[in-house]
């Protein structure tokens, strides 16, 4: 073992790899560009990294469209190989040189399962495959797992689902920051030689303007100056029941699949309620799954500990080696109190329902009648928003919320100071009843911790599109959350008509997001008291 391996085991925390025997420890051997055939004639490329000169081994498959040369991948397939395992990246369909035409989300099942058979007709292959991989990556396993058979040995799988849709389209809203900045990544990948365009700041400042593009659908030219297909499709299929995306769905046979799972989420990932959807579905079927959820997002805070999380788990289910692996199936940070904690099951046990009901501020006793909380929404000042489970290095995750609280277009409603520490842990929802003046709207709600100096940082959010006239009862799903308030911190809930530009504005015509240019200015009115009792649903924590 070469005493950079060991550096790299020490960094992210890894127990130390085995002394060189069969397979562990040996020096890694690389074949480059295998050809992976599909049924449809197309070929993709596929590096192998294995132990030199050891026998059939076990696999563990990565497929990628970001390029199998990433430095990280590499760093990775080294580290596993060191453990006695060999390890595929595969360059997904119409990237870097693999043949076809990249259609993201619509071909990994179909695909990961052709190459799963590939995979085990090699000699230097024992049978046995595993899959790991984050976001994207992860997916492309999710999209094989439930149907491969024999099923894989075991899955590895960080910040990421088993369905993305929701994802696009949160609470019907159009989610445009992540959209358009994972559409800008794709069209500027090349696929004709080694390495991808790296994001630049013109680059990025570029992407941030184009958010501002009217059509939507069109926002891909302003961003690269070019179409780039799975923004066209994500806005042009934005309307309820449009079927266009039910194929790349594998939630609804996620519990099927037996091979044993370990996931690793962020509080602040824009993946974390189909992610603990997916674990709840495993866990509920009795197969063997745990899940780390730690205080990061969709970052390299994420990829550490997700390349630490992997390891031990692949180690223990193709090596034997479970001396790592804790009994817990559910462990999370929860966040402002600094610590970890360890649950049988999520939600958690211990948690009880609280409704914070809205009111003059906000009361845990429900209010008498009370005028509705009343804001303009205009789509030409579409009302901001920071934070929250960006794709964006650096500008998800916390923020002080003071300015956009300050705006005209927004409710804010605060409670009193607590006498006593508050700890929230597990899911967040809302029931507001609300009207709007045109029928058409996208009701956006932030929870928001206001420390001594009266700070507002968002803790969670939700957003429901409304698309009917009269008052609507609306069931807003918000993102879970574990989180200390503080003895003498405040909760504060802000209501808005959108967020920009992490969603689409929406236009209060009721036309399709992708097309939509023409707006109305909307007045919302939250109503509030006996009759209509909107409240937030807090799991609080007496642990």
């Amino acid at each position: 073992m070469t005493v950079v391996g060991r550096l790299v085991d020490r960094f992210f925390g890894l127990p130390e790899a085995p002394v060189p025997g069969t397979g562990a420890g040996r020096a890694t051997g690389m074949a480059r560009d295998l050809r992976v055939p599909m049924p449809d004639g197309a070929r993709l490329v596929a590096d192998l990294y294995r132990p030199r000169g050891a026998g059939p081994l076990p696999v563990v498959l990565m497929r990628t469209p970001y390029g199998k040369h990433k430095p990280e991948i590499r760093l990775f397939a080294r580290v596993l190989v060191r453990r006695g395992l060999q390890v595929v990246v595969q360059n997904m369909r119409g990237v870097f040189g693999s043949d076809g035409e990249f259609r993201a989300f619509h071909d990994e099942k179909d695909d990961g399962l052709a190459t799963l058979a590939w995979l085990r007709a090699q000699p230097w292959c024992d049978g046995r495959v595993a899959i790991a991989g984050a976001s994207y990556l992860g997916f492309a396993g999710w999209a094989m797992a439930p149907y491969a058979d024999p099923p894989l040995e075991a899955m590895g799988l960080g910040i990421t689902a088993s369905e993305f849709v929701s994802s696009f389209y949160p609470g019907g809203a159009l989610a445009l920051h992540n959209t358009l900045v994972w559409s800008a990544v794709l069209g500027t990948l090349d696929g004709s030689r080694l390495g991808g365009l790296l994001p630049t700041p013109l680059h990025d400042r570029r992407v941030r303007r184009a958010m501002r593009h009217l059509p939507v659908g069109e926002a891909d030219t302003a961003a690269i100056g070019r179409p780039e297909p799975f923004l066209r499709e994500v806005t042009a299929h934005a309307g309820p029941g449009d079927g266009f995306w039910t194929a790349t769905d594998h939630s609804a046979a996620a519990a099927k699949t037996t091979a044993p799972a370990s996931m690793v989420a962020g509080w602040w990932d824009l993946f974390l309620r189909g992610q603990l959807r997916d674990f709840a579905a495993l866990h509920a079927a009795g197969r063997q799954v745990r899940i780390t959820i730690g205080p990061w997002g969709h970052d390299a805070k994420a990829l550490r500990a997700i390349l630490a999380d992997q390891v031990t788990w692949l180690d223990a289910h193709l090596n034997g080696t479970t001396d790592r692996l804790r009994e817990a199936p559910v462990r999370l940070y929860l966040q402002k109190a600094d610590r970890w904690l360890d649950f049988g099951q999520w939600p958690p046990p211990g948690t009880r329902p609280a409704p914070l009901y809205l009111s003059h501020g906000l009361t845990w006793d429900e209010p008498s009648a009370i005028e509705p909380a009343a804001f303009t929404y205009d789509p030409l000042d579409p009302t901001p928003s920071v934070g929250g489970p960006l794709l964006s290095p650096g500008k998800g995750g916390q923020r002080d919320n003071g300015p956009i609280e300050r705006r005209a277009d927004v409710a804010v409603l605060t409670g009193a100071p607590l006498d006593r520490d508050l700890d929230l842990i597990g899911p967040v929802s809302a029931t507001l009843h609300v009207r709007t003046s045109t029928g058409h709207g996208d009701l956006f709600v932030r929870l928001c911790d206001v420390d001594e100096r009266g700070t507002s940082r968002n803790v969670t959010d939700g957003v429901l599109r409304i698309s009917s006239p009269g008052t609507v009862r609306a069931e807003i799903e918000m993102n879970p959350t574990a989180y200390r308030f503080a003895r003498g911190h405040r909760l504060r809930v802000m209501l808005a008509g959108g967020a920009f530009p992490r969603l689409a504005r929406n236009h209060g015509t009721g036309e399709p997001a992708g097309r939509a240019v023409a707006s109305r200015r909307v007045r919302f009115e939250v109503l509030r008291g006996a009759a209509h009792p909107s409240a937030l649903h807090l799991p609080v924590w007496d642990g």
